[in-house]
């Protein structure tokens, strides 16, 4: 069967891949990890970074002796599938993103990390705050937030993927996000669609942000559809 790699979002942990993992069992060897300092990995001294998350990706290559992959990367985890595919291509067959922010600037950085404050997330949304907690332990969950907003900063100033890198990227690409989605808008997914070479784009209807809101059998269904075509034209 096909290798596929399952990569989760900010804030996230391998935990919340599992009943997508559970539906794409049949079709494929399915992967997933905790980027580094997530799920209760140990935070690392250096800042999360793109890179530091290519790095998680290419160790777990090199464990399990996978020589290239296809990617699902939801959210983060698309955009740091795409920063692998540019600089390591020949470990990476294909990539399906969904609701990955392509639109950093030092204003939308500061708008995101507005976002990421522990003590407002404690007050008014404490099921969330236990969530984190309980995905992260032993780790403390407001670390991994802090960490989280030091590097969407570093991205607003610093954006990995650029309108001169994304045309670098030669993989079959499903770019993908929700037509009610308040983090990730379909003009700047649209914008990357149109930057990638051999790129296609959806746009789910009635969808937000949150995977846990988009159907399992639905994503099954696209991934499956998606990396069937891929692999004739690889």
């Amino acid at each position: 069967m096909e290798n596929l790699l399952l990569l989760h979002g900010a804030l996230s942990a391998a935990s919340t891949m599992e009943p997508l993992a559970h539906a794409l069992q049949k079709q494929f060897q399915v992967h997933t990890l905790d980027f580094t300092g997530h799920g209760g990995r140990t935070l690392p001294q250096e800042p999360f970074s793109m890179q530091l998350f290519v790095q998680d990706i290419l160790q777990l290559l090199e464990e399990k002796e996978i020589s290239s992959t296809h990617i699902f990367g939801y959210s983060m985890g698309g955009y740091a599938a795409l920063c692998l595919a540019q600089q390591h291509p020949q470990r990476v067959k294909s990539i399906f993103t969904l609701a990955t922010k392509f639109a950093w600037s030092p204003e939308t950085a500061a708008k995101e990390t507005k976002l990421l404050n522990p003590e407002k997330i404690e007050e008014k949304v404490p099921a969330f705050a236990q969530a984190l907690a309980l995905r992260h332990h032993p780790v403390h969950w407001k670390q991994v937030m802090h960490k989280t907003a030091e590097m969407m900063l570093h991205l607003g100033e610093q954006p990995a993927l650029t309108s001169d890198v994304l045309p670098q990227i030669q993989v079959p690409i499903h770019v993908a996000v929700g037509d009610q989605d308040n983090m990730v808008s379909v003009e700047e997914t649209l914008w990357a669609y149109r930057q990638l070479p051999k790129a296609q784009l959806q746009v789910l209807p009635a969808t937000r942000h949150p995977l846990e809101t988009v159907s399992v059998d639905k994503l099954n269904q696209e991934i499956r559809q998606f990396i069937s075509q891929a692999t004739v034209l690889i």
